[in-house]
């Protein structure tokens, strides 16, 4: 079994590709919804994380609202490690058995989609990494049509993120995602072909 780590800057294709991926036989494990799952009511993850960071990261319902926890840790290094100290063991745990029910299994690729895999120091965990990229105009324009960031905004987010390039270094597969969704399509179909003969 392969398991690829597929990672990329926000609005670099991450999701079209991990989709096309599920297309063509892998099991995609979405780091982002195992996240969300840690965050759930009565969980001990919750529990903690409300206790460091406060009740005023809670909705009226009791949720964690993200967007909130989101703006405490966003370009605050500090915050956002005590924030992954938390979460990370939990992520990593759940994730490790996941990954070792799909081999009992049989499934040949389980792809890993993470935003964060080499910032989070996640890359031992998988047997290849992928990393999607665009030019931050393309960028820029995807993030204005699906989050409705302002130019600003977006540029706030691709720059607090480790840079394309450095991602671009540490890949085993770069897939370049600006171009048509045919052709992008055909891309990663290449390079399922090329994973299938090293399999």
């Amino acid at each position: 079994m392969k398991v690829i780590g597929l990672t990329g800057g926000i609005g670099s294709g991450k999701s079209t590709v991990a989709q096309f991926l599920a297309e063509l036989g892998a099991v995609i494990v979405d780091m982002d919804r195992v996240g969300h799952k840690t965050l759930k009511s009565g969980s001990e993850t919750r529990e903690r994380i409300v206790s460091e960071f406060g009740k005023d990261i809670l909705t009226d319902g009791g949720d964690i609202d993200r967007a909130r926890l989101g703006r405490l840790v966003f370009n605050n290094p500090e915050a956002l490690s005590r924030l992954n100290r938390i979460v990370h063991p939990v992520i990593d745990s759940i994730v490790n058995s996941k990954i070792k029910e799909y081999r009992r299994e049989g499934v040949e690729v389980v792809v890993l989609e993470a935003a964060a895999m080499l910032e989070a120091g996640r890359a031992s965990q998988v047997d290849e990494i992928w990393v999607t990229a665009a030019p931050e105009k393309a960028v820029l324009q995807r993030l204005a049509g699906r989050t409705g960031y302002s130019e600003e905004e977006s540029k706030a987010r691709i720059s607090s993120q480790m840079s394309g390039e450095e991602r671009v270094k540490q890949a085993d597969v770069v897939i370049d995602t600006y171009c048509s969704l045919d052709e992008l399509k055909a891309r990663v179909v290449a390079e399922w072909q090329k994973l299938m003969t090293r399999l």
